[in-house]
């Protein structure tokens, strides 16, 4: 019999896995693209556009919150998964067979799952709480007379060690999309011999090209190529 919990049976918490992944998969979309105005590189004005549009939008803040929940369920239900998979085989049967059936990654997601979420509480205290909370009276107003969120990227990307932490985050997400990608469209049974190397090459290209756009973020303020 399937184990119960949290979110019901085993297959509910792979469908449910799923669809909050392929969910948290859009957000990164919109997010990576609003974070890509840094590369006009004109003194913040233009991503400080698109993140007062973001702060001040009804839909958005109640999207936030959608996300917030959608996140949570996602990490939880990651780590029961990932918890029941381990105790439902023997040690030496997955230390024997594992690598065999599986890439070190997707044996890995929960470990994974776990260092991004310490990456993005660190982001969240950096940019969310000072955004949403805190307010950005410290960074002063823009070309445009905007609140100036592109004024705290610089403070923060100023820190190599902080730089670092990020470009190890946005690693740690490269490899939980390129299986997490995939394996979301195979939970909810969307396989097909014609499709599937489609997906596998979007899934893919999307783990290499977003995690490198957010990587390159603080890694151009710091080395002074956008100002």
């Amino acid at each position: 019999m399937a184990s119960k919990g949290l979110f019901g049976s085993s297959l509910v918490k792979k469908y449910w896995m799923a669809l909050t992944g392929l969910f948290l998969i859009s957000f990164l979309v919109v997010h990576v693209t609003l974070n890509a105005f840094i590369f006009f590189n004109d003194g913040g004005v233009t991503f400080n556009t698109g993140a007062e549009f973001m702060a001040k939008n009804p839909i958005i803040r109640t999207m936030e919150i959608v996300l917030f929940i959608g996140l949570i369920a996602h990490i939880v239900d990651g780590l029961m998964l990932w918890s029941q998979n381990r105790a439902a085989r023997p040690v030496k049967y997955a230390m024997e067979k594992g690598s065999a059936n599986r890439s070190w990654y997707s044996a890995s997601m929960g470990i994974l799952g776990t260092l991004i979420l310490f990456f993005l509480i660190m982001h969240l205290w950096h940019f969310w709480v000072k955004s949403r909370i805190t307010g950005l009276h410290h960074y002063g107003l823009d070309a445009e007379g905007q609140e100036n969120l592109y004024g705290a990227m610089l403070e923060v990307f100023a820190n190599p060690w902080v730089v670092l932490l990020y470009v190890l985050g946005c690693f740690s997400l490269f490899w939980h999309l390129l299986h997490g990608f995939k394996s979301a469209f195979q939970s909810l049974g969307l396989n097909h011999k014609r499709y599937n190397p489609i997906i596998a090459f979007l899934g893919t290209a999307f783990s290499i090209v977003v995690p490198t756009l957010f990587a390159l973020m603080p890694v151009s303020i710091y080395l002074g190529w956008i100002k």
